[in-house]
């Protein structure tokens, strides 16, 4: 990765109060207006294997009056390829190949360690091959993360083939917002906590691009209003990646998609955007069969945030009363 990737690009403005996210079909919007019980769809399995977390959950949250009981899990670049009014789903597949994953989410406030309910939950990460939908002309992992010039001869649709072209920009780093290219969406998605602050997302397990480790964005949005139109208003209180540990990625680096992708791939320990501090730094839980990882990956965090702050997206916090442009200095 190059000492650009590392550097903070310019940021991309935002009106941070505004969010609005159209729903991907009417079942969603009535999903969303039960209270996103899980029990109510195709993730009723989800809800009762959630359930036997419950103690450790509990042990988490254990502390007293005015003494901070979780960690706030560390905010990050939200990177080049964050698309607003994303689409209001659970199940972010779509048509994309790759070995099946359940994300499961529990969001909490940092400080009283109680559930944020309701509260909007954005993820979006690259295919298989390291192809972020709404930029696919970018090819693998993009190529304006810092500024950079595209790679040339990229597919115009799905990638069927292995990545080819120039090192990204760090597609998942610290550069300037780019414009989307096109209109797929696949594994991008929002949706909506429940009473407990979990949310659940079935997608596909990440692949990789040069420059930057396996991962997966998120944002996490409080204070707006759940309308039929989706979610609008707030602010966006923790602006965060996910990541994967060494052994699941060499394990699905046997399988096929993950197979074609010969990209030179970056290491977690390499990385420069994980901060190396486990679990706090968004370091996944992963549960799957030894030997048979192609079967299907769980992957589970509790986040602490502080619902009071707004993030704007560049790692940066802006307290209550200051504008984005004076956190910064």
């Amino acid at each position: 990765m190059t000492a650009q990737e590392t550097a903070r690009g310019p940021k991309h403005k935002r009106d941070l109060t505004r969010r609005k996210v159209v729903a991907a079909g009417a079942g969603a919007v009535v999903a969303a207006g039960v209270g996103g019980a899980f029990a109510a769809g195709a993730f009723a399995d989800e809800e009762t294997t959630a359930a036997k977390g419950k103690a450790a959950a509990k042990g988490k949250a254990a502390g007293t009056s005015g003494e901070a009981c979780y960690k706030l899990t560390s905010e990050t670049t939200e990177g080049p390829y964050y698309i607003d009014a994303d689409k209001l789903r659970r199940d972010v597949t779509e048509d994309q190949e790759g070995i099946p994953l359940t994300l499961r989410l529990k969001v909490i406030d940092s400080d009283t360690c109680k559930p944020l309910a309701n509260a909007a939950v954005d993820i979006w990460h690259c295919n298989a091959l390291g192809v972020y939908s709404g930029y696919e002309s970018m090819g693998s992992g993009g190529g304006g993360g810092d500024g950079g010039t595209p790679p040339s001869g990229m597919p115009s649709g799905t990638p069927t083939g292995t990545p080819t072209g120039a090192p990204p920009g760090g597609g998942g780093g610290g550069g300037g917002h780019e414009e989307p290219t096109d209109d797929e969406r696949y594994l991008r998605g929002t949706w909506r906590t429940d009473k407990k602050g979990e949310v659940v997302f079935r997608t596909v397990f990440p692949g990789w691009y040069q420059g930057r480790c396996v991962h997966i964005h998120t944002k996490v949005h409080v204070n707006g209003t759940w309308t039929d139109a989706g979610y609008e208003g707030g602010t966006t209180c923790h602006t965060g990646q996910l990541f994967f540990d060494e052994a699941s990625v060499l394990a699905t680096a046997e399988v096929a998609p993950y197979s074609a992708n010969t990209t030179t791939r970056t290491t977690l320990d390499d990385d420069t955007i994980y901060p190396g501090n486990g679990t706090e730094g968004g370091l996944l839980r992963l549960k799957y069969k030894k030997g048979a990882i192609a079967k299907g990956v769980t992957a589970s965090l509790i986040m602490g945030v502080d619902p009071e702050t707004t993030q704007d997206g560049t790692g940066d916090s802006v307290q209550p009363g200051m504008s984005a442009s004076a956190s910064a200095g």
